[in-house]
């Protein structure tokens, strides 16, 4: 009984804390976040039970033909002492595009899968225990039998939940990053993996920022990546600096009034230097600004989303 209840939830996409333990297999969100949370990988059995499929992979090849989904294709073959080649393409796709694939080694990814399919922003939901603005979106991968996107790492959190069929991960704790050279994806030359396993329907794998992974298609199998944003300090910086010039307003303006001839017209002088170092070190910002611009620069959705006008003012 107690696990035709939690199906039966699953089924009706409720949300409450048997739900969450299970997705977390039996651990609490405080447990989660202690142990593993950015700091090492969880295999977790049966996260979902009876877990269906958000869409077929016919749908998915449908969305990819849409202007509005950001889509790519990525193929490899097996090449001879060179190595696997890759090929990288973006979307939108026109269905001829998916005759022409050979039968094995090619995986079509479709990113914010969330903001087409409700049933995706149902399952990114499930993950709300995290910090609204770290979440990410929800990526659907479908690969054919030996298609992947090779060994790389990621600089986020990332679950990686099992759709139909079956695909093996292997992941590893290197600090070797060199990627081949002239590949279209950032794909480790060297990967070394320590750990596999093979995930069914219902089954995830979720991965800190770093570590090394490769997933690999034993059939056609469908896998969901549930990401979460991480801004690099340079991004932060370069985005807070252009949100600083459109909100600063400094007073004054550089004068000079005791200045002497110069003897030297082109040399910036040490008193102009003096005098604008003096200007810019008047630059000042405040804790409410940060707060301001931090809630502003997560909440911004990103440049391909746009939101239709509702047919009734809010």
């Amino acid at each position: 009984m107690p696990g035709n209840r939690v199906a039966l939830e699953q089924q009706l996409h409720g949300y409450n804390l048997d739900m969450r333990n299970s997705l977390l297999g039996g651990l609490t969100e405080r447990e989660f976040l202690a142990r593993y949370w950015h700091k090492r990988p969880l295999l977790i059995r049966n996260a979902v039970l009876q877990f269906k499929d958000l869409l077929t992979p016919r749908r998915l090849r449908e969305l990819a033909g849409r202007e509005e989904v950001e889509t790519r294709l990525v193929q490899h073959t097996i090449g001879g002492k060179a190595g696997p080649r890759w090929t990288l393409r973006h979307g939108p796709f026109a269905p001829a595009d998916f005759s022409r694939l050979p039968a094995t080694r090619w995986t079509l990814l479709a990113q914010g899968l969330n903001l087409h399919l409700p049933a995706a922003a149902t399952l990114l939901s499930r993950f709300a225990f995290i910090p609204h603005a770290r979440l990410d979106d929800v990526m659907a991968s479908f690969a054919v039998r030996g298609g992947g996107v090779g060994p790389h790492f990621d600089s986020y959190d990332v679950f990686l939940l099992q759709g139909q069929g079956r695909r093996r991960w292997r992941v590893s704790r290197q600090r070797r990053r060199t990627l081949v050279a002239g590949a279209p994806l950032k794909i480790l030359a060297d990967f070394r993996p320590h750990r596999e396993w093979i995930l069914e329907a219902g089954d995830m794998l979720y991965l800190p920022p770093g570590y090394a992974h490769e997933g690999t298609a034993l059939v056609p199998c469908m896998t969901y990546s549930i990401g979460f944003r991480a801004p690099s300090a340079q991004e932060l910086a370069e985005h807070f600096l252009a949100w600083l010039q459109d909100h600063l307003r400094l007073g004054g303006r550089y004068a000079d009034p005791g200045l002497k001839p110069q003897k030297h017209p082109a040399e910036i002088g040490a008193a102009m230097l003096s005098q604008m170092q003096a200007l810019l070190a008047r630059l000042r910002w405040s804790q409410r600004d940060t707060r301001r611009f931090f809630g502003e620069y997560l909440s911004t959705p990103k440049a391909s989303i746009f939101f239709s006008t509702p047919p009734r003012p809010l």
